[in-house]
């Protein structure tokens, strides 16, 4: 199963609440941070959620 890499390149201050419980669920908390997950519809879905927030990229393992 494919990868995604997901980094936190912008801050939640100011943010919805669904967004920053989105950021949480991706397993992300200060800007930098990187989390590697599996490539489902899920994520790609929270993914595009807070898309202004993080940024993607696939990793081959």
């Amino acid at each position: 199963m494919a990868k995604l890499k997901v980094t936190l390149v912008r801050s939640t201050i100011g943010r919805e609440k669904s967004q920053i419980d989105t950021v949480r669920a991706l397993k992300l908390r200060k800007i930098g941070s990187s989390s590697v997950l599996d490539d489902t519809p899920q994520v790609r879905g929270m993914i595009n959620k807070v898309k202004h927030l993080v940024s993607a990229e696939e990793v081959n393992e």
